[in-house]
Protein backbone atom coordinates (compact mmCIF):
# COMPACT_ATOMS: atom_id res chain seq x y z
CA UNK A 1 0.00 0.00 0.00
CA UNK A 2 1.20 3.37 -0.92
CA UNK A 3 2.12 5.38 2.58
CA UNK A 4 1.64 9.65 2.13
CA UNK A 5 2.97 9.75 5.41
CA UNK A 6 5.98 8.14 7.28
CA UNK A 7 4.76 7.52 10.78
CA UNK A 8 2.69 10.63 11.06
CA UNK A 9 2.39 11.67 15.17
CA UNK A 10 -0.59 14.13 15.30
CA UNK A 11 -2.71 14.69 18.01
CA UNK A 12 -5.89 14.48 16.62
CA UNK A 13 -8.24 14.26 19.97
CA UNK A 14 -5.98 17.04 21.03
CA UNK A 15 -7.28 19.53 18.56
CA UNK A 16 -11.28 18.19 19.23
CA UNK A 17 -12.39 21.52 20.11
CA UNK A 18 -11.42 23.16 17.15
CA UNK A 19 -13.53 20.52 15.50
CA UNK A 20 -16.29 21.12 17.16
CA UNK A 21 -15.45 24.40 16.74
CA UNK A 22 -15.89 24.50 12.91
CA UNK A 23 -18.78 22.21 12.69
CA UNK A 24 -20.78 24.38 14.85
CA UNK A 25 -20.21 27.50 12.78
CA UNK A 26 -21.06 25.33 9.01
CA UNK A 27 -23.60 24.50 10.79
CA UNK A 28 -24.84 27.52 11.94
CA UNK A 29 -24.35 29.77 8.77
CA UNK A 30 -25.94 27.02 6.73
CA UNK A 31 -29.15 26.32 8.78
CA UNK A 32 -29.14 30.43 9.65
CA UNK A 33 -29.46 30.83 5.86
CA UNK A 34 -32.08 28.28 5.34
CA UNK A 35 -34.49 29.78 8.02
CA UNK A 36 -34.11 32.99 6.59
CA UNK A 37 -34.94 32.04 3.24
CA UNK A 38 -37.95 30.40 4.65
CA UNK A 39 -36.56 26.71 4.03
CA UNK A 40 -35.26 24.54 1.78
CA UNK A 41 -35.32 24.83 -1.83
CA UNK A 42 -36.92 21.73 -3.51
CA UNK A 43 -37.43 20.91 -7.22
CA UNK A 44 -40.19 20.20 -8.98
CA UNK A 45 -39.81 16.28 -8.27
CA UNK A 46 -40.64 17.92 -4.33
CA UNK A 47 -42.97 20.63 -4.44
CA UNK A 48 -44.74 20.12 -7.63
CA UNK A 49 -45.19 22.09 -11.02
CA UNK A 50 -44.44 22.50 -14.31
CA UNK A 51 -41.04 23.14 -15.23
CA UNK A 52 -40.36 24.50 -19.49
CA UNK A 53 -37.56 24.14 -20.87
CA UNK A 54 -37.19 26.53 -23.64
CA UNK A 55 -34.08 27.61 -25.82
CA UNK A 56 -34.00 30.84 -27.65
CA UNK A 57 -31.63 31.80 -30.83
CA UNK A 58 -30.37 35.15 -28.68
CA UNK A 59 -29.11 35.31 -25.15
CA UNK A 60 -32.79 35.85 -23.15
CA UNK A 61 -33.16 38.76 -21.10
CA UNK A 62 -34.13 37.46 -18.18
CA UNK A 63 -35.88 40.86 -16.73
CA UNK A 64 -38.00 40.46 -20.19
CA UNK A 65 -39.29 37.28 -19.28
CA UNK A 66 -40.16 37.89 -16.03
CA UNK A 67 -41.87 41.10 -16.57
CA UNK A 68 -43.96 38.83 -19.67
CA UNK A 69 -44.43 36.06 -17.58
CA UNK A 70 -46.41 38.59 -14.73
CA UNK A 71 -47.99 40.75 -17.28
CA UNK A 72 -49.98 37.73 -18.73
CA UNK A 73 -50.85 36.45 -15.30
CA UNK A 74 -48.71 33.47 -14.15
CA UNK A 75 -47.65 33.95 -10.70
CA UNK A 76 -45.29 32.23 -8.74
CA UNK A 77 -42.51 31.51 -11.41
CA UNK A 78 -38.58 31.48 -11.26
CA UNK A 79 -36.58 31.76 -13.93
CA UNK A 80 -33.38 30.10 -14.08
CA UNK A 81 -30.34 30.30 -16.89
CA UNK A 82 -28.95 26.56 -17.85
CA UNK A 83 -25.15 26.56 -19.06
CA UNK A 84 -22.06 24.92 -17.88
CA UNK A 85 -18.77 25.06 -18.76
CA UNK A 86 -18.68 23.17 -22.26
CA UNK A 87 -22.14 24.82 -23.20
CA UNK A 88 -21.42 28.39 -21.74
CA UNK A 89 -23.56 30.08 -24.28
CA UNK A 90 -26.65 27.84 -24.29
CA UNK A 91 -29.57 30.62 -24.41
CA UNK A 92 -31.33 28.08 -22.57
CA UNK A 93 -33.62 28.93 -19.45
CA UNK A 94 -35.78 26.88 -16.88
CA UNK A 95 -39.08 28.42 -16.60
CA UNK A 96 -40.86 26.77 -13.07
CA UNK A 97 -44.94 27.53 -12.35
CA UNK A 98 -46.18 26.06 -9.62
CA UNK A 99 -48.94 24.48 -9.46
CA UNK A 100 -51.58 24.76 -7.17
CA UNK A 101 -54.52 22.21 -8.81
CA UNK A 102 -54.26 18.60 -9.42
CA UNK A 103 -54.18 16.70 -12.31
CA UNK A 104 -52.02 16.49 -15.58
CA UNK A 105 -54.72 18.80 -17.47
CA UNK A 106 -53.51 21.67 -14.49
CA UNK A 107 -49.86 21.28 -15.49
CA UNK A 108 -50.56 21.08 -19.17
CA UNK A 109 -52.63 24.47 -19.01
CA UNK A 110 -49.45 26.06 -17.20
CA UNK A 111 -47.19 25.24 -19.96
CA UNK A 112 -49.66 26.75 -22.91
CA UNK A 113 -49.84 29.48 -20.75
CA UNK A 114 -45.65 30.07 -20.50
CA UNK A 115 -46.16 29.83 -24.17
CA UNK A 116 -48.53 32.21 -25.24
CA UNK A 117 -46.62 34.24 -22.76
CA UNK A 118 -43.31 33.90 -24.80
CA UNK A 119 -45.24 34.21 -27.69
CA UNK A 120 -46.66 37.79 -26.66
CA UNK A 121 -42.99 39.01 -25.86
CA UNK A 122 -41.49 38.04 -28.46
CA UNK A 123 -44.16 38.77 -31.35
CA UNK A 124 -44.65 35.41 -32.59
CA UNK A 125 -48.00 35.63 -31.28
CA UNK A 126 -48.78 38.58 -34.13
CA UNK A 127 -47.51 36.01 -37.09
CA UNK A 128 -49.63 34.35 -38.96
CA UNK A 129 -47.38 31.68 -40.16
CA UNK A 130 -46.97 28.96 -38.57
CA UNK A 131 -43.63 28.85 -36.24
CA UNK A 132 -40.97 26.34 -37.85
CA UNK A 133 -38.73 26.35 -35.07
CA UNK A 134 -41.95 24.12 -33.73
CA UNK A 135 -42.54 22.34 -36.07
CA UNK A 136 -43.13 18.92 -35.99
CA UNK A 137 -42.09 15.55 -37.70
CA UNK A 138 -45.92 14.94 -38.54
CA UNK A 139 -46.74 18.19 -39.02
CA UNK A 140 -43.37 19.29 -41.66
CA UNK A 141 -44.23 15.71 -43.46
CA UNK A 142 -47.79 16.61 -43.83
CA UNK A 143 -46.91 19.75 -44.61
CA UNK A 144 -44.53 19.00 -47.54
CA UNK A 145 -46.56 16.26 -48.47
CA UNK A 146 -49.81 18.46 -49.03
CA UNK A 147 -47.65 21.74 -51.30
CA UNK A 148 -45.21 18.67 -52.58
CA UNK A 149 -42.57 21.07 -53.72
CA UNK A 150 -40.22 18.27 -55.40
CA UNK A 151 -43.33 17.07 -57.63
CA UNK A 152 -43.53 13.43 -56.57
CA UNK A 153 -45.92 11.02 -58.07
CA UNK A 154 -45.45 8.01 -56.17
CA UNK A 155 -44.40 7.22 -52.47
CA UNK A 156 -45.13 10.93 -51.72
CA UNK A 157 -45.55 10.16 -48.05
CA UNK A 158 -42.68 8.04 -47.32
CA UNK A 159 -40.33 10.30 -49.19
CA UNK A 160 -41.12 13.43 -47.79
CA UNK A 161 -41.23 12.21 -43.85
CA UNK A 162 -37.58 10.98 -44.96
CA UNK A 163 -36.74 14.83 -45.92
CA UNK A 164 -38.63 16.22 -43.15
CA UNK A 165 -36.21 13.90 -40.80
CA UNK A 166 -33.26 15.32 -42.28
CA UNK A 167 -34.54 18.70 -42.01
CA UNK A 168 -35.26 18.53 -38.29
CA UNK A 169 -32.60 16.91 -37.73
CA UNK A 170 -30.69 19.52 -38.87
CA UNK A 171 -32.77 22.48 -37.00
CA UNK A 172 -31.67 20.13 -33.62
CA UNK A 173 -28.29 18.88 -33.79
CA UNK A 174 -26.84 21.85 -35.79
CA UNK A 175 -29.19 24.93 -34.39
CA UNK A 176 -29.83 24.04 -31.07
CA UNK A 177 -33.50 23.76 -32.03
CA UNK A 178 -33.91 27.03 -33.21
CA UNK A 179 -33.24 27.96 -36.69
CA UNK A 180 -32.69 32.06 -37.58
CA UNK A 181 -32.09 31.86 -41.46
CA UNK A 182 -34.21 28.95 -43.86
CA UNK A 183 -30.92 29.41 -46.19
CA UNK A 184 -29.15 27.20 -44.09
CA UNK A 185 -31.45 24.48 -45.22
CA UNK A 186 -30.07 24.63 -48.17
CA UNK A 187 -27.06 21.91 -46.82
CA UNK A 188 -29.62 19.67 -46.32
CA UNK A 189 -29.74 16.84 -48.56
CA UNK A 190 -33.00 16.88 -50.41
CA UNK A 191 -33.52 20.50 -50.15
CA UNK A 192 -34.16 21.97 -53.21
CA UNK A 193 -35.19 25.78 -53.71
CA UNK A 194 -38.62 24.88 -54.55
CA UNK A 195 -38.71 23.44 -50.70
CA UNK A 196 -36.85 26.19 -49.20
CA UNK A 197 -39.16 28.57 -51.08
CA UNK A 198 -42.69 26.54 -49.62
CA UNK A 199 -41.10 26.68 -46.11
CA UNK A 200 -40.49 30.65 -46.30
CA UNK A 201 -43.84 31.33 -47.76
CA UNK A 202 -45.60 29.13 -45.24
CA UNK A 203 -42.86 29.21 -42.08
CA UNK A 204 -42.28 31.67 -39.71
CA UNK A 205 -39.07 31.73 -37.59
CA UNK A 206 -39.97 32.33 -33.92
CA UNK A 207 -37.01 33.47 -31.13
CA UNK A 208 -37.55 30.02 -29.53
CA UNK A 209 -38.52 26.81 -28.92
CA UNK A 210 -39.70 24.27 -26.80
CA UNK A 211 -36.89 21.45 -25.43
CA UNK A 212 -39.13 19.74 -22.98
CA UNK A 213 -41.54 20.02 -20.26
CA UNK A 214 -41.98 17.95 -17.05
CA UNK A 215 -45.17 18.33 -15.23
CA UNK A 216 -45.28 16.78 -11.39
CA UNK A 217 -48.39 17.38 -9.13
CA UNK A 218 -48.08 19.32 -5.73
CA UNK A 219 -49.76 15.71 -4.39
CA UNK A 220 -46.86 13.74 -5.63
CA UNK A 221 -44.20 15.77 -4.62
CA UNK A 222 -45.26 16.39 -0.90
CA UNK A 223 -45.34 12.42 -1.12
CA UNK A 224 -41.69 12.28 -2.56
CA UNK A 225 -40.63 14.97 0.13
CA UNK A 226 -41.96 12.83 3.23
CA UNK A 227 -40.62 9.05 1.28
CA UNK A 228 -37.22 10.81 0.92
CA UNK A 229 -36.88 11.98 4.36
CA UNK A 230 -37.94 7.94 5.81
CA UNK A 231 -35.20 6.33 3.67
CA UNK A 232 -32.89 8.67 4.96
CA UNK A 233 -33.73 7.79 8.68
CA UNK A 234 -33.77 3.92 8.07
CA UNK A 235 -30.54 4.21 6.55
CA UNK A 236 -28.91 5.91 9.59
CA UNK A 237 -31.04 3.45 11.52
CA UNK A 238 -30.01 0.59 10.19
CA UNK A 239 -26.01 1.64 10.44
CA UNK A 240 -26.68 2.26 14.15
CA UNK A 241 -27.99 -1.25 14.59
CA UNK A 242 -24.88 -2.67 12.29
CA UNK A 243 -22.27 -0.97 13.85
CA UNK A 244 -23.83 -1.37 17.36
CA UNK A 245 -23.73 -4.77 16.85
CA UNK A 246 -19.72 -5.09 14.79
CA UNK A 247 -18.28 -2.40 17.86
CA UNK A 248 -20.67 -1.52 20.72
CA UNK A 249 -23.51 1.00 20.85
CA UNK A 250 -21.51 4.14 21.26
CA UNK A 251 -19.30 3.27 18.07
CA UNK A 252 -22.81 3.45 15.98
CA UNK A 253 -24.61 6.10 18.12
CA UNK A 254 -21.27 8.57 17.17
CA UNK A 255 -21.29 7.43 13.38
CA UNK A 256 -24.66 8.09 12.86
CA UNK A 257 -24.28 11.69 14.86
CA UNK A 258 -21.24 12.09 12.63
CA UNK A 259 -23.41 11.22 9.42
CA UNK A 260 -26.11 13.14 10.70
CA UNK A 261 -23.77 16.22 10.74
CA UNK A 262 -22.49 15.54 7.68
CA UNK A 263 -25.94 15.67 5.82
CA UNK A 264 -27.05 19.00 7.45
CA UNK A 265 -23.46 20.21 6.84
CA UNK A 266 -24.69 19.77 3.03
CA UNK A 267 -27.83 20.91 3.11
CA UNK A 268 -26.85 24.03 4.37
CA UNK A 269 -24.40 24.77 1.90
CA UNK A 270 -27.05 23.80 -0.88
CA UNK A 271 -29.02 27.03 0.71
CA UNK A 272 -25.75 29.39 1.02
CA UNK A 273 -25.19 28.88 -2.90
CA UNK A 274 -29.37 28.54 -3.67
CA UNK A 275 -29.00 24.60 -5.19
CA UNK A 276 -31.86 22.83 -5.26
CA UNK A 277 -33.12 19.52 -3.44
CA UNK A 278 -34.20 16.96 -5.98
CA UNK A 279 -34.65 13.17 -6.20
CA UNK A 280 -31.13 12.82 -7.64
CA UNK A 281 -29.76 15.00 -4.55
CA UNK A 282 -31.18 12.64 -2.35
CA UNK A 283 -29.64 9.73 -4.24
CA UNK A 284 -26.21 11.42 -3.50
CA UNK A 285 -27.39 12.21 -0.12
CA UNK A 286 -27.62 8.25 0.75
CA UNK A 287 -24.30 7.86 -1.16
CA UNK A 288 -22.29 10.23 0.99
CA UNK A 289 -23.86 8.63 4.14
CA UNK A 290 -22.30 5.05 3.21
CA UNK A 291 -19.09 6.79 2.23
CA UNK A 292 -19.25 8.66 5.31
CA UNK A 293 -19.66 5.75 7.37
CA UNK A 294 -17.39 3.55 5.52
CA UNK A 295 -14.43 5.60 6.56
CA UNK A 296 -15.79 5.82 10.01
CA UNK A 297 -15.77 2.16 10.44
CA UNK A 298 -12.16 1.44 8.78
CA UNK A 299 -10.97 4.37 11.86
CA UNK A 300 -13.47 2.31 14.65
CA UNK A 301 -11.46 -1.06 13.16
CA UNK A 302 -8.06 0.30 13.68
CA UNK A 303 -8.67 1.40 17.03
CA UNK A 304 -10.00 -2.15 18.18
CA UNK A 305 -7.39 -3.62 16.72
CA UNK A 306 -5.20 -1.15 19.04
CA UNK A 307 -6.77 -1.09 22.05
CA UNK A 308 -5.92 -5.02 21.82
CA UNK A 309 -2.45 -4.55 21.15
CA UNK A 310 -1.65 -1.21 23.12
CA UNK A 311 -3.98 -2.22 26.36
CA UNK A 312 -1.17 0.21 28.59
CA UNK A 313 -1.96 3.34 26.36
CA UNK A 314 -4.98 5.95 27.14
CA UNK A 315 -7.57 5.32 25.21
CA UNK A 316 -7.21 9.20 23.41
CA UNK A 317 -3.40 7.94 22.35
CA UNK A 318 -4.68 4.79 20.84
CA UNK A 319 -7.24 6.82 19.14
CA UNK A 320 -4.70 9.39 17.33
CA UNK A 321 -2.54 6.17 16.84
CA UNK A 322 -5.47 4.38 14.84
CA UNK A 323 -5.91 7.63 12.95
CA UNK A 324 -2.45 8.33 11.56
CA UNK A 325 -1.98 4.89 10.73
CA UNK A 326 -5.28 5.42 8.66
CA UNK A 327 -4.19 8.57 7.53
CA UNK A 328 -2.52 7.49 4.03
CA UNK A 329 -5.29 5.24 3.30
CA UNK A 330 -7.73 8.25 4.03
CA UNK A 331 -6.31 11.06 1.70
CA UNK A 332 -5.78 8.63 -1.00
CA UNK A 333 -9.23 6.97 -1.29
CA UNK A 334 -10.95 10.05 -0.32
CA UNK A 335 -8.72 12.36 -2.99
CA UNK A 336 -9.07 10.44 -5.85
CA UNK A 337 -13.25 10.53 -5.08
CA UNK A 338 -13.55 14.11 -4.83
CA UNK A 339 -11.11 14.48 -7.62
CA UNK A 340 -13.39 12.52 -9.66
CA UNK A 341 -16.62 14.25 -8.57
CA UNK A 342 -14.90 17.40 -8.96
CA UNK A 343 -14.75 17.08 -12.74
CA UNK A 344 -18.15 15.73 -12.86
CA UNK A 345 -19.18 18.75 -11.08
CA UNK A 346 -17.54 20.98 -13.54
CA UNK A 347 -17.92 19.53 -16.89
CA UNK A 348 -21.44 17.44 -16.12
CA UNK A 349 -23.76 20.41 -17.42
CA UNK A 350 -26.25 21.53 -15.70
CA UNK A 351 -28.67 18.01 -14.80
CA UNK A 352 -25.88 17.07 -12.52
CA UNK A 353 -24.81 20.11 -11.32
CA UNK A 354 -26.73 19.80 -7.78
CA UNK A 355 -26.05 16.12 -7.70
CA UNK A 356 -22.31 16.14 -8.34
CA UNK A 357 -22.33 19.21 -5.87
CA UNK A 358 -23.83 17.27 -2.94
CA UNK A 359 -20.98 14.95 -3.40
CA UNK A 360 -18.14 17.33 -3.15
CA UNK A 361 -19.29 18.93 -0.24
CA UNK A 362 -20.21 15.71 1.32
CA UNK A 363 -16.79 13.94 0.55
CA UNK A 364 -14.77 16.93 2.02
CA UNK A 365 -17.27 16.62 5.05
CA UNK A 366 -17.66 12.81 5.37
CA UNK A 367 -13.76 12.52 5.51
CA UNK A 368 -13.63 15.29 8.05
CA UNK A 369 -16.18 13.90 10.28
CA UNK A 370 -14.53 10.53 10.60
CA UNK A 371 -11.70 11.58 12.85
CA UNK A 372 -13.05 15.15 13.80
CA UNK A 373 -16.50 14.45 15.21
CA UNK A 374 -17.28 10.60 15.32
CA UNK A 375 -13.53 9.48 16.71
CA UNK A 376 -13.71 12.46 19.21
CA UNK A 377 -17.16 11.42 20.39
CA UNK A 378 -16.52 8.28 21.72
CA UNK A 379 -13.24 9.62 23.41
CA UNK A 380 -15.23 12.33 24.94
CA UNK A 381 -17.95 9.43 26.34
CA UNK A 382 -15.41 7.03 27.86
CA UNK A 383 -14.03 10.28 29.33
CA UNK A 384 -17.54 11.21 30.83
CA UNK A 385 -17.55 7.03 31.81
CA UNK A 386 -14.26 7.94 33.80
CA UNK A 387 -12.64 5.03 31.77
CA UNK A 388 -9.17 4.95 29.84
CA UNK A 389 -10.40 2.50 27.22
CA UNK A 390 -13.59 1.91 24.96
CA UNK A 391 -16.07 -0.05 27.19
CA UNK A 392 -16.34 -3.64 24.88
CA UNK A 393 -13.55 -2.77 22.18
CA UNK A 394 -11.72 -5.43 23.28
CA UNK A 395 -9.68 -7.57 25.77
CA UNK A 396 -8.54 -4.17 27.20
CA UNK A 397 -11.41 -2.89 28.02
CA UNK A 398 -11.70 -2.50 31.55
CA UNK A 399 -8.45 -4.57 32.22
CA UNK A 400 -6.87 -2.72 35.52
CA UNK A 401 -6.31 -5.51 38.00
CA UNK A 402 -5.71 -5.30 41.81
CA UNK A 403 -2.03 -5.34 41.32
CA UNK A 404 -1.80 -2.71 38.94
CA UNK A 405 -2.65 0.65 39.09
CA UNK A 406 -2.54 4.22 36.10
CA UNK A 407 -3.87 6.81 35.20
CA UNK A 408 -6.29 7.56 33.25
CA UNK A 409 -6.00 4.02 32.09
CA UNK A 410 -2.65 3.57 31.19
CA UNK A 411 -1.45 0.84 33.16
CA UNK A 412 1.22 -0.19 35.07
CA UNK A 413 2.21 -3.89 36.38
CA UNK A 414 2.69 -4.01 40.14
CA UNK A 415 6.23 -4.80 39.97
CA UNK A 416 7.42 -1.26 38.73
CA UNK A 417 6.85 0.94 41.02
Amino acid sequence: MIELFKEPNIDWMGKAKYFYALSGILLMAGWTSIFLHGGLRYSIDFKGGTNVDVRFAETPNIDKIRSGLTAQGIGNTEIQSVSDIANPNSNEVLIFVEQKNQGDEAGDASKIQVIHALNAIYGTASSSKADFNSATLSSLTAFLTQHDPLLLSTNAGDRYQQLSKKILDYRDTKNKGVLTNFDDLAKVDGVTPAVLSALKANYGLGSFTIVGTEIVGPKVGGELRRQAIYVTLYALGGMLVYIAFRFQLVYGAAAVLAVFHDVLITLGFFSLLHFEISLTVIAALLTLVGYSMNDTIVIFDRIRENNRLLRREPFPDVVNKSINQTLSRTILTSGLTFLTVLVLFLMGGQVLRAFSFALVVGIVVGTYSSFGIAAPLVVAWNRWRGQGVAVGAGPAAGNKTRGSEGVAGRLVPSGRR
